[in-house]
């Protein structure tokens, strides 16, 4: 249980660089022209490749690929989540908990084996 664990710390921890690398620039660089948020974007994604590059290759050694990538959605969109609604300032939908709902059904089918 130790390796899905320390994992899922990673990739949660890609996942934040990731968000921020995706999505940060249409809040603070929206004025500047798109090549300079891209190569801010590119320079921040660096260190999510370097997390999600090893927690990749952990997890890949007892995680199934299906399950492995079924996690990283899973936890992209916990961070995309609370990004979208307290750094981004959108509103919440009751279909964000539908969306949830499906997500789970997914891990499950994924991992019930």
């Amino acid at each position: 249980m130790r390796i899905p664990l320390f994992t899922a710390l990673l990739l949660t921890a890609s996942n934040v660089f990731m968000t921020f690398a995706w999505y940060a620039h249409l809040k603070e660089l929206n004025q500047r022209p798109w090549y300079v948020a891209a190569l801010i974007s590119w320079g921040i994604a660096l260190f999510e490749y370097l997390i999600q590059v090893p927690a990749n290759r952990l997890g890949y050694t007892t995680l199934s690929l299906p399950q492995l990538k079924i996690m990283q959605e899973v936890i992209a969109l916990a961070v995309f989540a609370p990004f979208c609604l307290l750094y981004m300032h959108q509103p919440l939908k009751l279909d964000y908990l539908w969306a949830a709902l499906c997500l789970l059904g997914a891990v499950y089918f994924i991992f019930r084996s």
